[in-house]
């Protein structure tokens, strides 16, 4: 059985960028589809931070309060471990928002959240479990898309099409548009110990020779990420088992008895990082944003409020033409020029952490493990620790919701 819809923007990917955008076009009373492959948002991959301008943008929405109700845990700075060195490098009391700390909450409720207060708008409409397989193209236009789902085929004819669809995006590949890769020297391994009283709070990182070792605090389960060198993989399983359980062990000694609950690899899934740009996010009718039109490090975990960043000023340019039916591809430049320097100027600094800081930290085999000096003279200065508080926290440029969307 097949179904067709019109809108006036379908919206692939129901992932931050995919969510946010489709609330705020929802709220300008633009007619706008949101299809997400998965069945649910429940999945442990997903990060967990919402950063200071993510929460300014919920403040202006008029969202915050009712956000916060839900469970999370606030972090006011940021620290980094290097061996048994601890380091405050980043205070993000000190920044002009709302919310001056970062939330760590599981995504999964931030993203049913979101999709909660989009169907109150009689314009928006939430497709799961909808896989997109195909563009709809006319003379060169895009002018829809193609999806299937477990009841049959779906076909959406739209003004505009929009990509959310993360760092494998079915959208990009199927519209031919090129990417530039910027390489990273590491991916990550993912997995849950338990969390018992009297572990510490909050999340957890540590700087290793050889190993980088990343704790988020679930509430009941410590979400680990253990980093290994780009292609790693099989030299860990080569190791065997027992070796990675003690590997875990030494990088967290006050769970070293729960190593053992990884029963084997299969409770371990690789994460393949990727830090990589499109050098165009649109063609005509055709739109990319988030991770779908750059691919960001883990490095500061700023991926998910880079999306966000990109889906209100997707929003604010783009909700009047859409509203009146008439997208143009100066429109599509437009979006693309508001946010490419903000994402080039944060992988660059990405990309400089991962050269200088985490593929030496991977290659080193023995020794101490010192901070680098720049770390060591943010963590004596009070000054220097606003500069990566403001990257992380706020990102490069902030966007704020249009008062014709709030």
């Amino acid at each position: 059985m097949s179904q067709s819809h019109r809108v006036r923007c379908a919206i692939a990917g129901g992932g931050p960028a995919g969510l946010m955008l489709g609330l705020l076009l929802a709220r300008a009373g633009v007619e706008v589809l949101v299809l997400e492959k998965h069945k649910d948002f429940l999945r442990d991959f997903r990060g967990d931070t919402i950063h200071p301008s993510t929460l300014q943008v919920m403040h202006e929405l008029g969202l915050l309060e009712e956000l916060l109700k839900l469970p999370h845990n606030k972090a006011y700075h940021l620290n980094a471990q290097f061996g048994d060195t601890v380091l405050t490098i980043g205070e993000f009391s000190r920044l002009p928002v709302r919310c001056p700390y970062i939330v760590f909450m599981p995504q999964w409720d931030f993203l049913g959240f979101l999709a909660g207060k989009a169907k109150a708008y009689p314009g928006f409409s939430h497709i799961m479990q909808a896989t997109v397989t195909g563009l709809i193209e006319q003379e060169g236009r895009v002018t829809g898309l193609r999806a299937q789902t477990p009841e049959g085929t779906i076909e959406v004819a739209a003004d505009l099409v929009v990509g959310c669809d993360g760092r494998s995006s079915k959208v990009r590949d199927k519209a031919g548009l090129e990417v530039e890769d910027l390489g990273a020297p590491m991916d990550a391994l993912w997995f849950r110990l338990s969390r018992q009283p009297g572990d510490p709070q909050g999340p957890m990182g540590r700087f290793d020779r050889g190993r980088i070792f990343v704790m988020l605090d679930r509430g009941d389960y410590w979400q680990c990420a253990y980093v290994i060198p780009k292609d790693g993989i099989e030299a860990v399983h080569e190791a065997g088992l027992g070796a990675f359980r003690a590997d875990i062990a030494k990088a967290a000694p006050f769970a070293a008895d729960r190593a053992g609950e990884i029963a084997s690899f299969e409770d371990v899934k690789l994460l393949t990082v990727k830090v990589d740009r499109l050098k165009r996010w649109w063609r005509p009718g055709l739109l990319c944003i988030g991770d779908a039109a750059h691919a960001m490090s883990p490095v500061g975990g700023v991926g998910i409020n880079l999306a966000i960043q990109d889906a209100v000023a997707t929003a604010n340019l783009l909700a009047a033409p859409l509203k009146a039916g008439r997208v143009s591809d100066a429109d599509l430049v437009a979006v693309q020029r508001r946010r490419e320097w903000p994402t080039k100027v944060t992988q660059r600094l990405q990309v400089m952490v991962q050269n200088r800081v985490i593929a030496p930290t991977l290659a080193g085999s023995s020794g101490t493990l010192k901070p680098p000096l720049l770390l060591r003279l943010m963590a004596r200065s009070s000054l220097l620790r606003q500069i990566p508080a403001r990257l992380v926290g706020l990102g490069v440029r902030p966007e704020h919701v249009a008062d014709t969307l709030r």
